[in-house]
């Protein structure tokens, strides 16, 4: 499905916007009925079939058909530049269609890109300690260089500083909403959220004027590691939200990471608490981007081929030319002269741009080795 069958969008927002219709929910209804126009014309009856629908959810379904909610949305969108992927849609991102409950519906503002595919979550407490800012944007910065869109939440303290570390290196950034994203929570962060919509997207399944209510945060912290390849917990308390979007990710077989800090903080114990369980510890950009690689390909086509390192996705023709001229072994740099037909001055610059990227290391003045 795409933007050109209105019908059919409009059906799947209505079943999507029934209270009590859940991922799970719908899975279960669309397995029964085959589609959302197939459910909402059923018989309650016929409805109360379908795993978890008892009477009173499946009135709800059954009147859903006339309601004009859906219309109002899709105006509302189409009015306010909000794009509203499904997941039949080809544009729905790619790593969110792994986990088991992906939801139905999502709605964008800004641009979700095939390479925003290769992403790493960032979260982490709201009352962040200075240690614990400075953390998050300096791996968020550094991560983004490296070619990594960088997932969070928008909320105050280490998603906000992960938000701004990317954006400062003008790397990508998504940001997961609990409320609607023409509604941004909290309301301090619309300044960085307009800054988010140029250099990435605001993402929300609520629909676009939805206020932030209590039982969406854990709902939303799925989708922040449902859209990445692993979550880096930077301070996080014992109880912290934080720790949810990592059981998240356990469960959905993303990599899980966490920033130590001092053992006499309180936003540390949370942390700690992951690295004892077996949470990877970073101290480092490399530590995760070792972890990472290599990594298959987000290009539009799903070309197959394996990059070691999500900076390659970033190179131009030149340096992927010269990168790929570069062995396991020790290369001299002479060698590369011969085998791209650069001249030494053209290498030399190229060596400095893939070195920067942490994708190759001078091991002398005159010799070369890929990492």
């Amino acid at each position: 499905m795409n933007e050109s069958d209105p019908e059919e969008l409009a059906d799947v927002l209505r079943l999507a916007l029934v209270p009590g219709v859940g991922p799970r929910t719908r899975k279960a209804l669309l397995e029964r009925f085959g589609s959302s126009a197939a459910v909402l014309r059923a018989l309650p009856s016929q409805l109360r079939e379908a795993p978890g629908v008892g009477a009173s959810l499946a009135a709800k379904i059954a009147a859903a058909r006339e309601a004009p909610d859906a219309e109002r949305e899709i105006e509302l969108c189409r009015q306010s530049g909000v794009s509203i992927v499904t997941d039949a849609d080809p544009r729905y991102p790619r790593p969110l269609r792994e986990i088991h409950d992906p939801p139905a519906v999502l709605f964008f503002r800004g641009q979700w890109e095939p390479r925003d595919a290769v992403a790493v979550a960032m979260v982490g407490t709201r009352h962040a300690t200075p240690y614990g800012l400075r953390q998050a944007e300096r791996l968020a910065g550094s991560l983004a260089r490296a070619g990594l869109t960088i997932v969070s939440g928008l909320a105050r303290g280490i998603d906000a500083a992960a938000h701004r570390g990317a954006l400062a290196a003008g790397g990508r950034t998504i940001a997961v909403l609990a409320s609607g994203v023409l509604n941004v929570y909290p309301p301090e962060h619309a300044d960085l959220a307009e800054h988010i919509v140029a250099q990435g997207a605001l993402v929300s399944e609520s629909p676009p004027r939805s206020d932030p209510l209590p039982g969406m945060f854990p709902q939303r912290n799925r989708v922040i590691s449902g859209l990445a390849l692993g979550v880096i917990v930077v301070e996080a308390g014992q109880r912290s939200g934080a720790l949810i979007t990592a059981r998240h990710a356990m469960e959905q077989g993303r990599e899980v990471f966490a920033v130590p800090g001092r053992i006499d903080e309180r936003s540390s114990v949370g942390c700690h608490q992951l690295i004892r369980d077996g949470a990877k510890l970073v101290q480092s950009p490399d530590d995760v981007l070792e972890e990472l690689g290599p990594l298959a390909s987000p290009a539009p086509h799903d070309d197959g081929r394996v990059v070691h390192h999500p900076a390659e996705l970033l190179l131009n023709d030149v340096e992927t030319l010269v990168l790929g001229a570069i062995g396991a072994d020790a290369t001299p740099i002479d060698a590369l002269v011969g085998a791209t037909g650069l001249s030494i001055a053209q290498v030399l610059a190229t060596l400095s741009v893939l070195e920067m990227r942490h994708l190759v290391r001078r091991l002398s003045g005159s010799a070369v080795l890929r990492l």
